[in-house]
């Protein structure tokens, strides 16, 4: 266990990978089977929402951005006390929000701890290393703070519409991440890892547009709200993301799967904005798009992006990574496509579709956590620290 805090990769992928086991889980059993979960003022959907954008979701970017970070700037991060600290914040936090209404107001409290104790952490390094082209990185995790912030004062009554701008105000914002991280990452890997020259087509200019209007439709939909223009730009947003993807194909990627995971996590995305379009002017169900979004997007991304940081940042070949991960991948496309897919040809089985999804799920992640456990907590192979 001495090498679990020494690097944010180590213990928040392994935190993430086990809550996103547990979280599901339990919200199996309470969306399929109906088991009682008191909120107080939260719906149980929204106590759902927000566990897995601010409980999941922020610990993989957390365990990414303290790894990334002393990589930015060859200034070290924090590790051994600070990091457990800050590590230890996460997890009081669900399982306080996990105890129920009578907690929720400490987990408040143990949760926005642990997002500024992040920012502070990987805001000193930055500055340190005068690395300002990181800034705008930066500045999605205090909004992302902010976002919290809404959703607790909503929970506690002091802000109307708190709730709904917390959920889906992260949930948005973890997407414009991967948006602007994939539009530098993804090709990146792709071109080094396909085992052949290749230049992809990546103009600057399409990641410009797409974060242009990303940002109108973050507005728009979030705080406005004006459905109308939202849809508008959702469909703008498809056919910039769509070029986008189209420009980083090689049949390379096909035969490695922390590159194809990228690239179909992209994918989903792009499927969610075209999905949010027809929620708009063809009556599709807009949580096809949130899902298309959050299981197939988030989902598939980050737990192909924790993969590829455990394996490469352990000493080990990002080449040859463990088989099990390609099942991983696999059973959550699946899911999504059971999830977002299935329910546009049948909703008479919705719940069946949701609960499919669900145990696929949990499948992958126990699998990844099963596999890449001993990984995260052992030392590198190659002796360094890290």
């Amino acid at each position: 266990m001495g090498a679990l805090f020494n690097l944010g990769f180590r213990p928040f992928f392994l935190g993430a990978a086990v809550f996103a086991v547990l979280t599901v889980a339990l919200w199996m059993a309470v969306y399929v089977f109906l088991l009682p979960l008191p909120m107080g003022t939260l719906s149980m959907s929204q106590w759902h929402a927000h566990e897995m954008i601010y409980g999941y979701g922020m610990a993989v970017i957390a365990g990414f951005l303290l790894t990334a970070v002393k990589n930015w700037t060859g200034i070290q991060t924090i590790h051994g006390k600070s990091m457990a600290g800050v590590f230890s914040l996460w997890v009081m936090a669900r399982l306080l929000f996990l105890a129920g209404s009578p907690f929720i107001k400490l987990a408040a409290f143990f949760d926005l701890s642990f997002i500024f104790c992040l920012f502070i952490a990987i805001t000193q390094p930055v500055i340190q290393g005068k690395n300002w082209k990181q800034l705008g990185i930066l500045s999605k995790v205090l909004l992302m703070y902010a976002g919290n912030v809404c959703f607790y004062l909503g929970a506690f009554g002091l802000l109307q519409n708190g709730v709904y701008w917390g959920i889906y105000g992260g949930l948005y914002l973890v997407i414009s991440l991967i948006l602007l991280m994939g539009g530098r990452v993804i090709p990146f890997f792709i071109e080094r890892g396909v085992g052949y020259p290749v230049q992809l087509y990546n103009p600057k200019a399409l990641m410009l547009a797409s974060l242009l209007l990303f940002i109108v439709f973050f507005v728009v939909e979030v705080f406005i709200p004006n459905q109308i223009i939202a849809g508008y730009a959702a469909a703008g947003l498809f056919v910039i993301n769509a070029a986008r993807l189209i420009g980083w194909h090689t049949p390379g990627i096909w035969k490695k799967p922390l590159l194809w995971g990228l690239y179909i996590a992209f994918i989903f995305i792009v499927i969610g904005f075209l999905l949010f379009a027809l929620s708009v002017f063809a009556g599709v169900s807009g949580f096809l798009a949130i899902h298309a979004f959050a299981y197939g997007g988030i989902g598939i991304v980050t737990m192909a992006m924790m993969g590829r940081v455990a394996i490469g940042h352990t000493g080990r070949d990002i080449n040859h990574p463990p088989v099990t991960l390609t099942w991983s991948l696999l059973a959550l496309i699946a899911g999504t496509i059971i999830r977002v897919g299935l329910p546009l040809v049948d909703m008479d089985h919705y719940v069946v579709w949701i609960g499919l999804s669900q145990v696929l799920w949990i499948s992958a992640f126990l699998v990844f956590a099963i596999t890449y456990a001993p990984i995260l907590i052992k030392p590198r192979i190659d002796g360094q620290f890290g």
